[in-house]
């Protein structure tokens, strides 16, 4: 599997351990920067390439994910999110990395290389690249509702319940 990555320069060690993390794992790993420590660089730079990536790999067929990386992770999720066909999940633990892929279908995930200690943003990241998603029906309805308005635009109808019909007497 091929692994894009991206981060700001508070993610540049954490996405240096990991590209030789995922390489000795069997993964392809692509770094997209940054490549020296600027403490003043622009994470949208690195992470939308990132993302793009993953975009137009996944587009092809192909099972790639991505990994952003900053000080919270924040902001490298907001910019990957902003890549159409992207599904970017920052993530703080084993479950939101697992959850993230078994209901969200992500495809990036973001991790705060401030917050957690080396170990533990490793283990978020390998969890989300092994957990597959679940597939279930109304995982597979969400998504579609959001892939419908990020080309459309239109908002999805609202439920029988948000306009007082019979479910709202339940």
């Amino acid at each position: 599997m091929r692994v894009h990555l991206g981060s700001d320069h508070a993610g540049l060690d954490l996405k240096d351990h990991l590209l030789t993390w995922l390489a000795d794992h069997g993964y392809e790993a692509v770094d997209h920067g940054p490549f020296v420590y600027d403490a003043v660089d622009d994470y949208p730079v690195f992470c939308l390439r990132a993302a793009e990536a993953v975009a137009a790999e996944r587009a092809e067929g192909h099972d790639s994910l991505g990994v952003v990386i900053g000080g919270s992770g924040n902001g490298e999720q907001i910019a990957a999110n902003k890549v159409i066909g992207v599904r970017a999940a920052l993530v703080w633990s084993e479950e939101t990395a697992a959850l993230a892929r078994e209901h969200n279908d992500a495809n990036v995930v973001s991790v705060g290389g401030r917050l957690h200690p080396l170990a533990d943003m490793t283990r978020f990241v390998e969890v989300f690249l092994t957990t597959p998603f679940s597939g279930e029906e109304r995982h597979v309805r969400r998504i579609g509702q959001l892939a419908v308005y990020e080309t459309t635009r239109e908002l999805p109808p609202l439920p029988e319940s948000a306009l007082g019909g019979p479910a709202a007497d339940a």
